[in-house]
C-alpha cells in the first residue's frame, strides 16, 4: 500500500515536474517569436545600409545583400558635417536633460513632500495639461519666442525642459511618495531648508527616477526633428535630424546612406539605455523608493 501510494505522488511529482518545464519552453519561444518580430525592423536597417542602391531597389527585396558595402556608413557621414551636427545635438541634449531633471524633481517634491492649500487642485490641473496636444501650443510658442528673438538660437529648445513637464512630474512625485516623511521631518528639525532637503537628501534616493526622467528626456530631444526645424535657420546650428532629412530628396530617397546613418545616430541611445538599464526600470516602479 505505502509502495503503491509513493508511486502515485512519484507520477504526480514527476507530471507537474514536465508540465512546468513544458510551459517554459511554451512561454521562452514565445518571447522568443516576439523579440525577433520586434528586431525585424533593426535587421532590415542594418541589411539596407550595407546593400547598393541597384539592390536596395530590387524586387522582391532581399534579406542579405549580395555584396556588402561597409563603405555605405563613411560616405553617409561625410556627405554631410555629421560631426557638427553630432555636436549641437549634444549641446542641446545636454541642457534639456539638465534641466528636465532638475526642474521636473523639483516641482514633485513641492507636490509630494509639501502642504499647502490647494495642491491637490494645482496637481490636477498639472496631470490636465497632458490632454493638451503640443501642436496647439506650437503657433502661440513660435510667436513668443520670435518677440523676444530667440529664432535661429537653442534657446527655444533648451529653456522650456526647465520649466517641468505633467508626465514627469508625475512620475517623481509617485516616486517621492514612497520615501517615508519621517526624513523629511528629521531634516526639518535639524534646521535643513526645503531647498536643502530636496537637494541633499531627495535627489539621492531617487536616483532611479532621475535616469528613467533623463533617458525619456535625452531620447525626445536626440530624436526632435520638428523643434530644429522650425526654429533653426542656421546650418551650422542643425542636429542630426536635419542632417538625416538631407538623404530624402523631391525624386528618390538614398535609402542605404539614410540608413547608414541612421543607424550610427541610434547607437548613443542605445547605448544610454543599457547603462543605466537596472536604475530605468527600477524608475519604472512606481511604488518605488524605499522598500523593507
Amino acid at each position: 500500500m505505502s509502495a503503491n501510494r509513493n508511486a502515485v505522488f512519484r507520477n504526480y511529482y514527476q507530471s507537474r515536474q514536465l508540465r512546468k518545464r513544458t510551459n517554459q519552453v511554451v512561454v521562452s519561444l514565445v518571447l522568443m517569436a516576439g523579440s525577433l518580430l520586434f528586431l525585424s525592423p533593426l535587421w532590415w536597417m542594418f541589411v539596407t545600409s550595407v546593400k547598393t542602391m541597384q539592390e536596395v531597389m530590387a524586387y522582391p527585396p532581399t534579406w542579405w545583400p549580395s555584396e556588402v558595402v561597409w563603405s555605405n556608413y563613411v560616405k553617409a557621414w561625410n556627405s554631410a558635417p555629421f560631426t557638427r551636427y553630432t555636436l549641437n545635438t549634444l549641446f542641446i541634449s545636454g541642457f534639456v536633460v539638465l534641466g528636465s531633471v532638475l526642474s521636473n524633481s523639483f516641482v514633485a517634491y513641492g507636490f509630494a513632500k509639501i502642504r499647502f492649500r490647494g495642491r491637490d487642485f494645482l496637481f490636477t490641473v498639472v496631470l490636465g495639461t497632458m490632454m493638451l496636444p503640443g501642436f496647439v501650443t506650437l503657433i502661440p510658442q513660435y510667436i513668443l519666442f520670435a518677440k523676444l528673438g530667440w529664432l535661429n538660437t537653442y534657446l527655444p529648445l533648451i529653456i522650456p525642459p526647465f520649466t517641468a513637464g505633467a508626465f514627469f512630474i508625475f512620475l517623481n512625485r509617485q516616486f517621492l511618495l514612497s520615501i517615508p516623511n519621517e526624513l523629511i521631518e528629521a531634516a526639518k528639525i535639524d534646521g535643513a531648508s526645503h531647498f536643502y532637503t530636496w537637494s541633499r537628501l531627495m535627489l539621492p534616493l531617487t536616483k532611479p527616477i532621475l535616469a528613467t526622467t533623463a533617458i525619456f528626456t535625452f531620447n525626445g530631444s536626440w530624436n526632435d526633428l520638428l523643434g530644429p526645424l522650425l526654429y533653426l535657420n542656421d546650418e551650422k546650428l542643425y542636429t542630426l535630424q536635419i542632417g538625416l532629412s538631407t538623404f530624402k530628396g523631391q525624386v528618390q530617397t538614398q535609402w542605404h546612406y539614410l540608413m547608414a546613418a541612421s543607424l550610427l545616430v541610434l547607437l548613443p541611445v542605445v547605448a544610454l539605455f543599457f547603462a543605466f538599464q537596472k536604475y530605468f526600470i527600477k524608475g519604472m516602479d512606481l511604488t518605488g523608493g524605499m522598500k523593507g
